[in-house]
């Protein structure tokens, strides 16, 4: 039996077993709520060990099952969006680096969404906040399976900075520029109105907050009251509105019907925490992809469980086919359902290994407990270019290292390891062959870059000419 018919058989036997269990209304698939943060880092929450006070998202932690190894497919914002929403590598789906204002291309047209995949279930879809996937009318959330979108189509820092309602053709501009105090409160009101009106139909609500990513706004009703500065107020205005959304599923009976998702498309940028990881947003290092990520659903996900196993944005699709009963996309998936973390039916998935790409350009690798980095660019991320430009460079050495004892990734021990280098450099090797001609050919320039002598950890240089 194939993948494909697995998950169809599986979510069969699921939706059959649910209403066995709790009777007719059961038949209906469930609805799904992601709650998408930007730039939240690893360790901003007080369920991941932050004193910014998320009582909400932490009650989400404590009636669900919360994540310690979850990965984003990207560390900036565009490709790690595009990736959550179809499944895939962003390097497959036509978003490789972030978008800007200036740009006229966005997600391919040959690519599926979620919210396109759902709808072949009768689903209710809506996109509310940010977007980023392209900001042309063709590009925008109606034409990407949503019903109709609410929010800014990329960052806040970016102009012009126009708030927008689509749905269908129509493309109405709402202020320009958008009012950033008030985009949490009017993000959250956009949501509740859409539970309510779609509370007797299965829905798809992807609400993509435009925060922390800088620069940081929050409501009079918070500025200035953590104990954490601006950014430790507008990570609070967050943790509320996850708790409205939360009480409105109470209030209509639907929090029992409902799987709810929380994560974050990168690390923190110049503020924020990653936790002890190493590494920040544009980086590949773990404090740059990896993200918190927790889930409820009362009745099928365990309350107060943890899980360990290795999961990402990329699994999100082929999990949700499986729940929904829904098709799965033509397209070949880099996502694996990932059902049995979250029910803590298993406590790892043997699956292949992940790739970590900045721009077109595969840097690290990660198998079980081991990460590998092979390449990595001669300069922090948003730092000015040295002279003779930002390249990315193979590593005189790959370096191995074992998140499990050393989530860090501060001591390299691929001397020690040497099948498992080789094990896993086979496998890239593999994978890269199947990507789009730009990834291979920017793999190609990069093994003929000559690289100077670097110590382990850090920072490779060209060789001079």
């Amino acid at each position: 039996m194939d993948r494909r018919t697995f998950l169809k058989t599986s979510a069969t036997a699921l939706l059959a077993g649910a209403a066995a269990r709790v009777g007719a209304k059961a038949t209906r698939p469930p609805n799904v709520i992601f709650i998408y943060c930007d730039d939240l880092g690893y360790g901003d929450l007080g369920c991941y060990g932050s004193t910014i006070r998320t009582p909400n998202v932490d009650r989400m932690a404590a009636d669900g099952v919360r994540f310690t190894q979850f990965y984003s497919a990207n560390p900036v914002c565009s490709p790690s969006r595009a990736a959550l929403l179809t499944g895939r590598y962003p390097t497959r789906t036509g978003v490789y680096r972030v978008l800007n204002p200036s740009d006229t291309f966005g997600l391919a047209d040959s690519e599926v969404t979620i919210a396109q995949m759902l709808k072949a279930r009768d689903y209710k879809t809506v996109a509310v906040g940010k977007w980023h996937l392209g900001h042309l009318p063709r590009y925008l959330p109606p034409r990407r399976g949503f019903d109709e979108y609410f929010g800014i189509p990329y960052s806040n820092d970016m102009n012009p900075r126009p708030l927008l309602h689509a749905a269908g053709d129509k493309v109405e501009q709402l202020e320009e520029p958008a009012v950033l105090e008030t985009l949490t409160p009017r993000y959250t009101e956009q949501c509740l109105k859409f539970i309510e009106r779609s509370r007797n139909s299965p829905f798809f609500l992807y609400m993509a907050h435009t925060y922390p990513h800088i620069p940081l706004a929050a409501s009079p009703r918070f500025r200035g009251k953590s104990a954490d500065g601006l950014y430790g107020d507008v990570v609070e205005e967050l943790d509320w509105s996850v708790g409205e959304l939360i009480a409105s599923l109470k209030k209509h009976g639907l929090a029992n019907d409902t799987i709810v998702m929380f994560s974050s498309d990168n690390g923190p940028w110049y503020q924020g925490s990653p936790g002890k990881l190493r590494g920040r947003k544009g980086s590949t290092y773990e404090g740059g992809v990896r993200e918190p990520f927790l889930a409820m659903w009362p009745g099928h996900i365990p309350r107060g469980a943890v899980s360990k196993g290795i999961a990402g944005t990329v699994d999100i699709l082929p999990t949700l086919a499986r729940l929904c009963g829904a098709p799965l996309p033509n397209n070949p998936l880099d996502g694996i359902d990932i059902w049995p973390l979250l029910c803590c039916q298993k406590q790892e998935l043997e699956r292949e290994v992940l790739l970590y790409f900045d721009d077109w350009n595969v840097q690290c690798a990660r198998w079980r407990q081991w990460k590998l980095h092979f390449a990595r660019y001669n300069t922090m991320a948003f730092n000015p270019a040295p002279p003779g430009g930002r390249v990315n460079l193979v590593l005189p050495a790959p370096e191995l290292y074992d998140l499990e004892s050393d989530p860090d990734e501060s001591y390299d021990v691929a001397p020690e390891n040497p099948q498992v280098v080789a094990h896993m450099m086979a496998r890239v090797e593999a994978l890269v062959s199947g990507f789009p001609d730009e990834v291979k050919k920017a793999w190609e320039a990069t093994r003929n870059r000559a690289t100077a002598k670097t110590p382990a950890g850090a920072l490779p240089q060209p060789v001079k000419q």
